[in-house]
Formats: structure tokens, sequence, C-alpha cells
């Protein structure tokens, strides 16, 4: 079996994709029925179908949106004379809240459990998530060699290191159903530990 790859758009393809974020958010992927999709996008299931032909396809297409609304809402954020510390907290802050996050959690699951017998789904969301990151991140650290602010011979390695830093033992416990939530206390402490080891390393 594979991955229908095909998506056809339209004017109701936005409609159809908030509708399927609303339902893979509330059941998940396995739980999520193609009939709550589109009765919560407002339209037919031969519509729906027209659009996305499978559902893994659609999943995919709206991890892909999610990933890049996060990414293209940190690179605005990100200005090199904003000063590198500032800015490695503000980034700490989008990834940790996007990796704790029901939606965030949820497409992390769906990939893993699904991996084997669809990699297009891992595929997709490791090119339009980390694959994205560290492509905006090396930029901006280009950016801050030049202000002599920091110095990262291998950036591709940096930007992973500071991503893993962000999710500590909060997005493990997480991910394994051990907790649903994480105080502001706790938030706080993993965000300034990842920032400090990771100015103590690449700062100048």
């Amino acid at each position: 079996m594979t991955v229908a790859t095909e998506v056809r758009r339209g004017r109701k393809f936005d409609q159809v994709l908030e509708g399927a974020r609303q339902i893979f958010m509330r059941d998940g992927f396995e739980g999520a029925s193609v009939d709550d999709i589109a009765q919560a996008a407002g339209v037919s299931k031969a519509t729906l179908y027209s659009y996305f032909p499978d559902k893994r396809l659609l999943f995919m297409e709206v991890a892909r949106c999610e990933c890049a609304e996060q990414a293209d809402q940190t690179s605005v954020e990100i200005t090199a004379d904003a000063g590198a510390r500032k800015v490695m907290t503000y980034v700490a802050e989008r990834i940790m809240n996007f990796t704790t996050s029901q939606m965030g959690l949820q497409m992390y699951r769906i990939c893993v459990a699904e991996s084997v017998r669809f990699p297009e789904l891992g595929e997709a969301f490791f090119s339009s998530g980390p694959e994205v990151m560290v492509a905006r991140l090396s930029e901006y650290f280009e950016q801050a060699e030049a202000l002599g602010e920091l110095s990262i011979p291998d950036k591709r390695l940096a930007s992973f290191q500071f991503a893993e830093m962000c999710k500590s033992d909060m997005w493990m416990q997480m991910i394994l159903g051990l907790r649903t939530e994480i105080t502001p206390e706790e938030r706080r402490r993993v965000i300034e530990g990842a920032v400090d080891m990771f100015m103590a390393r690449y700062g100048t």
C-alpha cells in the first residue's frame, strides 16, 4: 500500500484543511473519521475526496501547513540585531510551545506509528518541520557570526542540539502520556537551561 500523492487545490481547500485539523486534534489520526472531517469542514465526502483521496495525505498536508506556519512566525521575530541570547530564548519558546502542544505531540506520535508502513508521513513531517528549522536557524547563525556574537562550525548540528535541549525530559514525559501539562516554572527552567548551554558552547 502507498499513500496517494496528488492533491487538488480549489475553492474549499482551506476549509477542508481546517476541518481536518480540528478532528485530528480531537480524535487523533486513527480515530478521525472522514465523515466527521467532512462535517467539521462543512463539505460533502465527495468534495473532501476530490481534494484528498487518502486520509494520510490529508494529515500530511495539515502537518505541513502547521509546521510552515510555526516556521514563518518564528522567522518574522528573528532579527540579528536583537542579540543572540534574546533570539535564542525566543526560538526556544517557539520550539517548546510547539513540540509540547497537542498538535505537535499528535503529529509526532502519528508519524512514528505509521512510519514503517507509510514512510511518506515521516518524510513530510521531517522536511516541513525540522529541516525548515535548521535552514532558518542556519541563516541566523551566519548573521550572528558576522556580528561576532556566535561561532558555530557545524550549524546543522548546533540547530538539532538546541532543539533537543528545548525538549528536555518534559517532552518525553508528555509523549509517553505521563503528564499532560507543563508549569510556567518548568517551562522557564528548560528554556533558560537550553539557552545557557547553547551560549556557553557557541557564544563568543
